[in-house]
């Protein structure tokens, strides 16, 4: 211990210490406040304090050891095999991705995805009349999905950027574009609906030269094929698949088909037989059923695998997109694939990364702590300051105010408080369309006008653990893309819980934004029903009053007495309220009409008239408010 640490200890000051060992061998000169005592000395000085010591033995914190798994060093280039290519389909929506697809594998996908909108990532192989064969994704191009086009950018070989002939460039191309530069992969371009009238794919090429896609016809080296996929053939659609045989050919593409497997979620559902499935590309190794998997936070003994059209198959090779079963827990779209060689392996990886994840929310949790405990003391500080130089009486009357301010909401208040706020349920039908949605909630800026809580989201069909958190939080339960069973439906209608279902993404937004739009207070707005200019004032006598009275000449529309009025002066309201008294010549009267004339008195009577006043009679209509939130598309 040093000489401060130990005057600290006995909580003396320093010169305490140096007292007690005035008449002792050390040196006190050369003794400095960080000079480091033999024990010897530490109990001298102790004893002389009349105080007791204690021995205590340091706690060591333990390390955990890193049990995670990792991919292989690099494989030798001898041992390489030659791989099919791995083509991720982009483009803006409704550029015709996914009827290309159609055409390459000759099914039906358009038909069954809602609204002719791809909303998840499909992978699947295509064998071409040359025995090549080239595994294909197929990404949405809707604004929403733009975390599940970067992810198909990572896996990918070789990206097809789908430009419809009469559209041109837009936005999610650009997009497409700059996620195939970040994952330095080259494009071919696909210009497509060259059979539609106002097609002009020289149009799409130049628009393209200001985003570095510079084609062949203008001395680059990005291949351009015309084509046109609804047609009956699918014109050139041949000629695109060699352009991408082509330039997967001068890209010599291997890979290790020996060894543990290595790969990556494409995506990951819950299937009502098989329970937690992913889709998957294999990138080495050879994947055979029983092995065991690791991904993310959860592990696998393959059980089952089946190819996209849902055929068993027995292994898969480096560029094989598979459906896997047999997953404990539902993996994350993007995460690493790794085989390990045990159960026990397994889990322990598991339980390593659990742990560090949690190690790291602990960090963040101690920061947020240490910040709250800041500003408590501060308030607390500043509370001291405002009751310090006052008498107890002012004390505690002052805190029996703020007492009265802090007392329970009343039914009312509690009711207007929370219709400002709308919780939400998300439940998707796989992982990327559960993230693409949340996602888009993180756009929410119009917090000021209605709170959005995100209370659970999860994926899977609506259960009846969701009708109960959205009762409990008086909230809304949107499914994207999945089903609700009899008895939970019946469940939630007695709840009073509303349950919305959509296919499309956009109309989930749309509905999300008119049940935001609900929460709000409606608007009011004024609509003229008639308007009188004042040619005349006198004042009338009632008992002992003297009222003013305005002549008046209706211009447009009518007066109604019932209804409210207000009186400008040079483009001013002066006033707002209602008539006492509307009369035609002496008669009272509840409606004048154009170009009528009258006498009529305000029921404040402190107001004068002036000749050249407007007098305008109006109406108040409640007109529902839309909310500002903008998702941007």
């Amino acid at each position: 211990m040093t000489v401060e640490e130990l005057a600290r200890a006995m909580e003396k000051d320093i010169d305490c210490v140096y007292e007690a060992l005035m008449n002792t061998a050390i040196d006190l000169d050369s003794l400095e406040a960080h000079s480091h005592l033999d024990e010897v000395w530490i109990k001298e000085v102790i004893k002389k304090a009349g105080m007791k010591l204690k021995w205590s033995k340091l706690k060591q914190d333990k390390v955990r050891e890193n049990k995670d798994a990792v991919r292989r060093p690099q494989a030798d280039p001898a041992l390489l095999t030659p791989r099919s290519p791995v083509v991720t389909i982009m483009g803006h929506v409704d550029h015709g991705k996914t009827t290309l697809l159609d055409k390459l594998r000759k099914t039906q996908v358009a038909a069954m995805e809602a609204g002719g909108i791809t909303q998840h990532i499909g992978a699947f192989l295509v064998s071409l009349p040359s025995g090549e064969k080239i595994t294909f994704l197929d990404t949405p191009g809707h604004a929403a999905f733009s975390a599940m086009r970067a992810r198909g950018a990572q896996v990918t070989d070789i990206v097809i950027l789908v430009v419809a002939a009469d559209d041109g460039v837009m936005k999610q191309t650009v997009e497409s574009i700059q996620h195939a530069k970040d994952a330095q992969v080259p494009i071919v371009l696909a210009i497509n609906k060259c059979d539609k009238a106002g097609a002009d794919p020289e149009k799409v090429k130049k628009e393209l030269l200001a985003y570095d896609v510079v084609c062949e016809d203008y001395g680059g080296d990005v291949q351009a094929v015309h084509i046109s996929a609804l047609t009956v053939n699918g014109d050139n659609l041949m000629a695109l698949a060699e352009a991408t045989v082509a330039l997967a050919e001068m890209l010599e593409l291997k890979a290790d088909s020996t060894g543990p497997v290595e790969g990556t979620v494409i995506e990951s559902f819950t299937d009502k037989g098989r329970g937690p499935v992913t889709t998957a590309i294999i990138q080495r190794g050879t994947l055979r059923k029983g092995s065991i998997l690791v991904a993310g936070k959860s592990w696998a003994k393959v059980r089952l695998m089946f190819d996209e059209n849902g055929k068993t198959i027995h292994e898969a090779c480096p560029s094989m997109p598979v459906g896997i079963v047999g997953w404990r827990d539902l993996p994350s779209a993007g995460d690493e694939i790794l085989e390990v060689e045990s159960e026990p392996r397994a889990r322990a990886v598991v339980d390593w990364r659990k742990y560090e994840l949690e190690q790291e929310k602990n960090k963040e949790d101690l920061k947020i702590i240490e910040e709250k405990r800041k500003e408590h003391q501060e308030a607390h500080q500043k509370a001291r300051e405002k009751y310090g130089n006052i008498d107890w009486k002012e004390r505690s009357f002052l805190k029996y105010q703020e007492r009265k301010e802090l007392k329970p909401l009343k039914a009312k208040e509690k009711e207007e408080r929370d219709s400002h706020v709308l919780p939400i349920i998300i439940k998707g039908d796989v992982d990327g369309s559960v993230e693409a949605i949340v996602n888009i909630m993180d756009t929410y800026d119009a917090s000021h006008e209605c709170e959005l809580e995100l209370v659970h989201f999860g994926v899977g069909d609506v259960s009846e653990n969701d009708v109960n958190l959205a009762e409990t939080f008086r909230g809304v339960i949107y499914g994207f893309n999945v089903n609700v069973g009899n008895v939970i439906q019946k469940s939630a209608a007695k709840k009073g819980v509303k349950i919305k279902l959509h296919k499309i993404i956009y109309h989930l937004i749309e509905d999300l934004q008119e049940e935001l739009s609900s929460r709000l207070p409606c608007t009011v707005e004024e609509h003229p029903i008639g308007e009188a200019s004042i040619l005349a004032t006198f004042s009338v006598t009632e008992g002992k009053k003297k009222v003013p009275v305005a002549g008046c000449r209706v211009q447009k529309g009518q007066l109604e007495k019932q209804k409210k009025f207000k009186l400008i002066r040079n483009g001013e309201v002066i006033w707002k309220g209602s008539l006492s008294s509307l009369k035609h010549h002496k008669d009272d009267v509840s409606i004048i009409k154009t170009g009528m004339d009258c006498g009529l008195s305000l029921s404040e009577e402190k107001i004068e008239f002036k000749v050249g006043d407007e007098i305008i009679c109006y109406e108040e209509k409640q007109v529902p408010a839309k909310t500002s939130w903008d998702p941007g598309f």
